[in-house]
């Protein structure tokens, strides 16, 4: 069977200052049997490639002139995973300490949730965490998250329409332990 692929050119978005994640989960979503995606973006969405896989997608990333990025996505034929999207912290079972700020982002237009959840985790001291509601999974947040030194684990809720994810605070790079 050949695969078929259908284009998402988010250059446009993306060079307005955009967020173009829910157009990239809409043209997913509506995908038959045996088609594909083939995306254009300016940069390689790395934490795409990890969203997609867990839909049953593998990928060929190449850079193109100019930097920008050309991804396929191709259906693998292995089931789609409902695991939640998981950061540094996923491989460390250990039970985290309860929340001790909570934010609702839902209502927020991006980036404000990033800019409010990394503003709000700089308050907060080393191993502390932090709870946020969003709209949508934090794509570009994660690697943000990730350079400071922290932990993340989160997922959507029960009503299939909330984010939460959860922080824990790390120690900052380039600090003594």
């Amino acid at each position: 069977m050949t695969t078929t692929y259908v284009d998402v050119d988010v250059r446009p978005i993306l060079r307005a200052g955009g967020e173009p994640f829910e157009q990239i989960m809409e043209a997913v979503n509506v995908l038959k049997p045996g088609e594909g995606l083939r995306l254009f973006a300016t940069f390689k969405p790395t934490p795409l490639l990890h969203v997609l896989g867990s839909k049953g997608f593998t990928h060929v990333s190449k850079e193109l002139d100019g930097g920008e990025w050309e991804v396929v996505f191709s259906p693998s034929g292995t089931p789609p995973t409902n695991e939640a999207s998981v950061g540094t912290a996923a491989h460390n079972d250990t039970l985290w300490p309860e929340p001790i700020k909570n934010l609702d982002n839902r209502e927020l237009d991006p980036p404000e949730p990033m800019v409010k959840i990394l503003a709000t985790a700089e308050t907060m001291q080393p191993g502390e965490v932090l709870a946020a509601l969003l709209r949508r999974e934090p794509l570009f947040l994660f690697p943000e998250l990730a350079k400071r030194g922290h932990s993340w684990r989160g997922g959507f809720e029960a009503d299939g329409k909330t984010y939460k994810v959860l922080v824990r605070i790390g120690i900052p790079k380039g600090s003594a332990a």
